[in-house]
């Protein structure tokens, strides 16, 4: 890779940011050592709809990741995104042959629990086992040599249209990159700031970011659950907009310098000044109105998570809390207003297990480009490379299929 083969990038293409960032891999931990963004204009709730736009984004983005680093980057591990990504849960039996337990019969029995009907226009992204039955035995994570007459493997299995990918890959080649893999954002997310007990008590990680909020729910070190809203940063700058009358860009800088959701919180008589529509004259009002604009929209934003969790039987299913990260969790009072929702602790979730140039990246909105780096990094990833297809979207999706194997 970049003809050093310690330095990983992780290519986050979101729909408001393309964000790079650039890791080095030393013996007991990865450094960053160059970051670079960039204004997405081509993609709409994750999914590409402007292919030369989002290139150029891209391109933008790792030339500055280049310049900070001093490296030049040929390579990235991309993220992908959107509603079209689903998760559904599989069942799969054996028998096994001779008494004992081998790898060739967890491969079969995982081939059997993913033997399942999917569209045309979909394809198995991910394949993620989450528990064996060795007989009756349950909760095996490794049944490899034990004894047994029946084998049988609980899996989660990860779908996705096979357009959406491919467009991915099509933008990062033609910004001169290959896609050494592709990898679900929000596992990204969660690889980078969930701390190990976490993932083994219970926990769930909201990635909110411009146009979609990407929930996944972490527990006995799996990946149990993920689900897509196409609800974002976006729709609080737009409430913003049409609540205030000022142009969306406006908004935007609003939101970050002056947003909160809590309007408890906001001190009396403070006010911001609002820039007019069409040459009309900026004008000045409470700081209150604004937190009574957004309040209710991020309010909506966690009731459909949290009634997503709870048609899905989940409800208790995370102790250890939830955690927020994304590039719009910037708001004040936002995980006071998510602990009254979930009823559980909340904490903004920001990029830890890496070293370097940590305190530019320790930052909500660079969750998913080191989680993307740490993943890369993984050694039973980066073992999948060497042998299989490197050219085309047929090598990444069986790569996809053979680290993930193994990955979580």
């Amino acid at each position: 890779m970049q003809g050093n083969e310690k330095i990983i990038v992780g290519l986050d293409i979101g729909t408001t940011q393309i964000t790079a960032v650039v890791g080095e891999m030393l013996e007991d931990e990865i450094n960053v050592i160059g970051v670079g963004s960039h204004p997405s204009t081509g993609l709409r709730k994750g999914i590409v709809v402007n292919i030369e736009s989002t290139v150029d984004s891209i391109k933008k983005a790792v030339e500055e990741a280049e310049l900070m680093a001093g490296c030049d980057i040929s390579s990235v591990y991309a993220g992908i995104a959107g509603n079209h990504i689903k998760g559904l849960n599989s069942h799969g039996l054996i028998a096994i042959k001779g008494r004992e337990i081998t790898n060739q019969d967890v491969e079969r029995v995982i081939d059997a629990a993913k033997a399942i009907a999917i569209p045309a226009d979909r394809e198995i992204l991910h394949v993620i086992p989450q528990e064996f039955i060795v007989d009756d035995m349950e909760s095996i994570q490794n049944p490899v040599g034990m004894t047994a007459i029946r084998l049988e493997a609980n899996i989660h299995i990860i779908t996705g249209a096979v357009s959406s990918a491919r467009n991915i890959v099509k933008c990062c080649n033609k910004a001169g990159l290959e896609v050494c893999d592709i990898a679900l954002e929000s596992l990204a997310s969660g690889e980078a700031v969930l701390t190990d007990e976490e993932k083994e008590l219970g926990c769930v990680v909201a990635d909110m970011g411009g146009g979609t909020t990407d929930l996944a729910l972490f527990k006995d070190n799996n990946l149990k659950f993920i689900y897509n809203l196409s609800l974002g940063g976006h729709n609080l700058t737009n409430d913003i907009s049409i609540g205030l009358r000022t142009p969306i860009l406006e908004a935007e800088k609003i939101k970050i310098e002056h947003g909160t959701c809590v309007p408890e919180n906001v001190k009396s008589g403070a006010t911001i000044e609002v820039p007019g529509v069409g040459g009309r004259p900026p004008k000045k009002l409470s700081k209150r109105i604004l937190s009574e604009i957004l309040e209710p929209r991020v309010e909506e934003i966690f009731s459909l998570l949290k009634k997503e969790l709870l048609s899905n039987g989940l409800e208790n299913s995370f102790p250890a809390g939830f955690v927020l990260t994304g590039g719009s969790v910037v708001l004040d009072g936002i995980n006071d207003l998510a602990e009254s929702v979930f009823n559980v602790p909340v904490r903004i979730g920001k990029p830890n297990k890496i070293g370097g140039l940590k305190e530019i990246v320790k930052n909500p909105a660079y969750a998913t480009g080191v989680g993307l780096v740490l993943l890369g990094s993984s050694a039973t990833c980066r073992a999948n490379f060497q042998d299989t297809p490197s050219q085309g979207f047929t090598g990444i999706l069986y790569r996809m299929k053979q680290w993930f194997k193994n990955i979580i």
